[in-house]
């Protein structure tokens, strides 16, 4: 069975003072989904959007927006983002005192659900919920900010985490995607698929890495992301 890549641009590195036009672009480019940086300067260092941004992109696009909460705590924030119009809502473990209710309450709000797990976090919490999990996320960066370099020791984890998602697949038949995010670009891509990314977040990498003069600027990215893909 051939596999499908996903490539989702971080907006965090987009302009946000044409952030509408840049989304439109990115997925008319060939992008597959919208991934949205929530920060609170609490759980990580830095500070950025919230729900009222989110429902203000969603009319733009049809694509799905995977919304990835780096706040504590997180159950008060997620019915906000559910309303705003978010697909898919991700969190870290350690920003919710009780992990079993977050993710359900992600579901029962119509979204889809994952965890997010620090480059020093303990994949073992998965056993506990995996029927509840839609998406498992890996930082390949330390959360809070764009432009980091890409943390080698994150392929063996990705490797255990795809063990674990083929493992539960077999017994259930249900699907769950592997996304990782950070210093992803078209250098390491094919290493990350190869230890068993499915869905990879770009925000430099795409959004930093485009030259505001060449009108298919986002297009060469993506299609040299997905070259670097084939190979995998």
């Amino acid at each position: 069975m051939e596999k499908t890549f996903r490539i989702a641009p971080s907006i965090l590195s987009a302009n946000f003072a044409k952030l509408g036009q840049e989304i439109t672009d990115v997925i008319t480019s060939g992008a597959d989904i919208v991934h949205f940086d929530v920060m609170d300067n609490h759980y990580v260092p830095n500070l950025t959007i919230g729900p009222l941004v989110c429902e203000a992109i969603r009319p733009v696009t049809d694509a799905i927006i995977d919304v990835h909460l780096m706040i504590e705590p997180v159950d008060r924030i997620i019915p906000d983002f559910a309303k705003a119009g978010a697909n898919i809502i991700t969190f870290h473990p350690e920003a919710s005192n009780h992990i079993d209710r977050s993710l359900s309450m992600v579901r029962d709000l119509g979204c889809k659900s994952g965890l997010v797990f620090n480059p020093a976090t303990s994949l073992d919490y998965l056993d506990h919920v995996m029927d509840k999990i839609d998406m498992v996320l890996l930082m390949s960066v330390n959360p809070g900010f764009g432009g980091q370099k890409f943390i080698p020791q994150t392929l063996n984890k990705l490797r255990l985490a795809r063990k674990k998602i083929d493992d539960y697949m077999e017994k259930t038949g249900r699907e769950i995607w592997l996304e990782v995010d950070g210093g992803v670009n078209a250098d390491n891509i094919t290493e990350i698929a190869k230890a068993g990314a499915d869905t990879f977040v770009a925000g430099s990498a795409v959004f930093g890495a485009a030259n505001d003069n060449d009108p298919n600027r986002y297009e060469t990215i993506i299609q040299s992301l997905r070259a670097s893909l084939a190979k995998a």
